[in-house]
């Protein structure tokens, strides 16, 4: 009987839906012959343990038989030490990392059973290598074979030899997570009934696929992955669209099964997408986009502006919640904020309102526009949101009408006990983002918008301390780093035969690092370059001015000075940042003295 299901898996996982010799053409019929629960998934610990927090494990499971031979994947597994049945959660780990033991125990903390698996098939944990790890057999859908991803040619570690969907990296790797669904229904601890998944960047795209092939999921959070569109380019921009096998026909047949987009209509479960404005993985667009196509409206987007990649703890603590809201009975979400345009406006500044729900108290608003159609390099702007009502409005002035306009919203809501997010502090309130608003310029035009705006060579004077910024590793006395993409709108655009001019305190004698990024995520305009400056500071009470022109600015790589601010995408202030002198790594700064700067003014000076 075993060999005989075996042969019935295999076929399974390895043969399309075979009319005329036909590759399946669309998402139910790339899955329409693969059972998750048809075969013995042959669970084995490698290792266990128990501690205050809960019961662990490390172990494998068998994902499939792949052209005659076994695939196993590795995880971490843990359970809460309660009575009674608990909800159910899948991990997938994003590109270049493992499983998390860390997040397996602050779910297990929070009342969970996790099991967080090791698609990437590195090992578990470099510290324990007698740990087993994942072993894919005779396929390759990690990143050893990064061209899997995108092609549905047959290669020697592909499913099939003939081209088909079913060859590509993103096939595997949801099937395999759909197993560890079935592990987690079968462990009889977890209620099957309440199963949620959940994954970052990569494991973001997993967890939409799985969510959209599989009725077992009952809540979803991706994160900074799986917004679709991956073939198109953008409104505005070229060159940014993903190329498969090279062809038109394969491109479309890769939108139709491996697209996330294509997955959207699937999706029956509530769905929280947690990202950030300026994220390369998932455009903003992309993501408003894909997840219109949902079919239910019970879902939400939380993004943190400024950021790529990664989230504030307002947005970040949304996951949890999220969760919580939807395996385990907690209050649920308010609904999403509801933004529009007004572009008619008396004094022709286009407008956005902003209608929260206001079934829980609101505890603040900001609203949120730009101008450039790249939605990773975009500054976004504050509107000002100012309330009137129940509805909080914005101004948008533009300074041109020869760009398009999209704005969104966060609103706030304060949290009845605050939440801690993994490896975070506790936090008193989380934010939803409103639907994205759009306006393309010959809209801005038929509406009466003018161009009322102009530029201001005061790029912060920190009345609203970093709003403007984002900033990571703040309270890292040698590591922390302060950005802003202002200098890339043309409002704050360093003008021509002007300086940079930092107004600062320090506590103590320091050299600060003040760095310029020119083409950051713009391959299209040119080669991205990093340019850094060294500056000698002060320590004590009186601030101090340094100025810096653009000659200042060296490349990290070859020393070339900057030649001017046109291209400056990013401006940043840092304790130290790595170069290349004479082939040899190197650094600029050093190790910090005392706590970081404090900013008064950063703005471009007139020679």
């Amino acid at each position: 009987m075993r060999l005989a299901a075996t042969i019935l898996l295999l076929a399974a996982v390895s043969a399309a839906p075979c009319r005329a010799g036909r590759a399946p053409q669309n998402v139910p019929e790339l899955w329409a012959d693969f059972d998750p629960r048809a075969e013995p998934l042959d669970v084995r610990v490698a290792h266990a343990w128990a501690d205050d927090t809960g019961a662990y494990e490390v172990l494998r499971y068998r994902i499939a038989t792949f052209k005659g031979t076994d695939a196993w994947m590795a995880a971490f597994y843990g359970r809460p030490k309660v009575d009674g049945k608990v909800p159910g959660l899948l991990h997938l780990h994003g590109g270049g990392q493992r499983a998390f033991l860390d997040v397996v125990r602050y779910y297990v903390g929070r009342g969970y059973a996790c099991l967080s698996v090791n698609w990437g098939g590195l090992p578990l944990d470099d510290r324990h290598p007698e740990w087993p790890t994942t072993d894919w057999g005779a396929v390759d859908p990690t990143q050893t074979n990064v061209p899997g991803y995108f092609s549905l040619k047959p290669t020697p570690k592909s499913l099939l030899e003939t081209a088909s969907p079913k060859n590509n990296n993103w096939y595997l790797l949801t099937l395999a997570a759909r197993r560890g669904l079935t592990l987690l229904e079968r462990r009889p601890e977890v209620d099957a009934a309440r199963l949620g998944v959940f994954g970052h960047s990569m494991g973001g795209r997993l967890a939409f696929m799985v969510a959209g092939t599989d009725d077992r999921v009952k809540a979803a959070v991706p994160s900074v992955g799986g917004a679709g569109f991956e073939t198109r380019d953008p409104a505005g921009l070229s060159g940014i669209a993903r190329r498969i096998d090279a062809s038109d026909d394969a491109a479309r047949l890769f939108d139709r099964t491996l697209d996330a987009a294509a997955y959207a209509p699937q999706v029956r479960c509530p769905i929280l997408f947690l990202g950030a404005t300026n994220d390369f993985n998932s455009r903003t667009e992309r993501v408003y986009d894909c997840y219109a196509r949902l079919p239910h409206p019970e879902y939400r987007v939380a993004l943190t502006p400024h950021m790529n990649h990664r989230f504030a703890a307002e947005q970040e603590v949304c996951r949890p919640l999220w969760l919580d809201a939807h395996l385990k009975g907690a209050p649920r979400f308010p609904k999403t904020p509801q933004a529009d345009l007004v572009l008619d406006a008396p004094d022709h500044v286009p407008r956005v309102r902003v209608r929260p729900d206001a079934s829980q108290p609101v505890a603040g608003v900001d609203i949120y526009y730009a101008i450039d159609p790249d939605a990773v390099a975009r500054f976004w702007r504050d509107a000002g949101a100012r309330r009137d009502g129940d509805v909080w409005v914005g101004r948008c002035p533009l300074m041109d009408l020869d760009r398009p306009l999209v704005a969104l919203a966060n609103v706030f809501y304060d949290v009845a006990d605050p939440v801690a997010p993994p490896h975070g502090r506790p936090v008193g309130r989380f934010a939803l983002t409103s639907n994205l608003v759009r306006a393309a310029p010959a809209e801005l035009k038929a509406a009466g918008a003018r161009a009322t705006d102009a530029a201001d060579l005061v790029i912060d004077d920190f009345s609203r301390p970093w709003h403007d910024w984002y900033r990571l590793s703040p309270d890292n006395p040698q590591h922390w780093q302060f950005w802003t993409r202002k200098v890339t709108d043309p409002k704050w655009r360093g003008p021509a035969g002007a300086d940079l001019a930092v107004t600062l305190r320090a506590e103590r004698a320091n050299t600060l690092v003040v760095t310029m990024l020119e083409n950051e995520w713009r391959g299209y305009r040119g080669r991205k370059r990093e340019y850094a400056a060294e500056v000698t500071l002060a320590g004590g009470e009186t601030p101090q001015q340094v100025r810096l022109a653009p000659g200042d600015f060296k490349d990290t790589r070859d020393g070339t000075p900057l030649a001017g601010w046109a291209e400056v995408d990013q401006l940043g202030l840092r304790a130290w940042t790595a170069v290349e002198r004479d082939g040899k790594a190197a650094r600029l700064g050093g190790a910090w003295d005392g706590p970081p700067p404090e900013i008064r003014e950063v703005r471009w000076m007139p020679r």
